[in-house]
């Protein structure tokens, strides 16, 4: 009985929005977009907007129904084109009052498809990108804040992701190429709290990739592994992974001598 009643009580609210949607009367679509908007109704709002879209143009009210068009595309999680719309907002009114808003979000709706750590990061630089742009444009905004914390998490993506390529590098055994993107992940991320962490691990992929070459080019390798141990105890001297790098080194200098592994 009760989803009877539910299913009588939806069919109903569909036969009205359908008739506001046949309606020819754009003032009482504007109005009902509104309230629908207003009642977070975003798909009937979304779509009466549409519809008012070119009957409001150049209007005292078009700006408003503009930026919450924008916001409806949001709220229903179509954030492609949600950035279009803010994109749009902000070149349409430059000097509205909500600009520097549209601009941020639109910023945000990139932020919103950036995907999980192993997919594509095109979305994730793009709203690095916009970012900081907005805080260059806008640096005493309300939004700066946030921004800057968003860039962060972004960064701290991509560090995560060139991490984890490094590490799939080292655990298939193509040394060689782990120690590089170690090296790069580091480079890439100088501020980084995990710097000396990909060091060592730059280190070790050094070694493994010395300890499985030919006899002939293993002192050249093994001097390499040196040179970053130097390198290491010279920039992280107060590092966890100190005691680590000297056994390396130590191991590295007794192969040099002995020529034993």
């Amino acid at each position: 009985m009760v989803l009877f009643a539910f299913g009588v009580l939806g069919t109903a609210c569909s036969s009205k929005f359908s008739k506001i949607m046949k309606s020819k009367d754009y003032e009482y679509k504007y109005k009902m977009a509104e309230q629908y908007y207003a009642n977070k109704k975003y798909e009937e709002a979304k779509k009466l907007f549409e519809d008012i879209f070119p009957y409001l143009k150049g209007s005292p009210r078009y700006e408003d129904m503009y930026f919450k068009y924008a916001y409806a595309y949001y709220y229903t999680r179509d954030y492609i084109n949600a950035e279009n719309m803010f994109k749009n907002f902000a070149e349409s009114f430059p000097a509205s009052t909500k600009t520097q808003e549209s601009e941020y979000m639109r910023a945000y709706c990139f932020y919103k498809q950036s995907p999980k750590v192993e997919l594509d990061q095109t979305n994730t630089n793009k709203t690095m990108a916009l970012m900081q742009a907005f805080i260059s444009t806008h640096p005493t905004s309300p939004y700066s804040k946030e921004a800057n914390e968003l860039i962060d998490q972004c960064r701290e993506k991509l560090e995560l992701k060139d991490y984890k390529s490094a590490e799939l590098y080292y655990n298939l055994g193509f040394y060689k190429a782990a120690a590089i993107a170690f090296s790069n992940v580091a480079d890439n991320f100088p501020d980084s709290k995990k710097s000396d962490e990909y060091k060592l691990r730059m280190i070790k992929s050094y070694f493994k990739y010395a300890e499985m070459s030919y006899e002939e080019k293993q002192k050249e390798r093994f001097e390499k592994v040196l040179t970053e141990c130097q390198d290491f105890t010279d920039r992280f001297t107060d590092s966890k992974y100190l005691e680590e790098v000297n056994k390396y080194k130590s191991q590295t200098n007794n192969i040099l001598k002995t020529g034993k592994k």
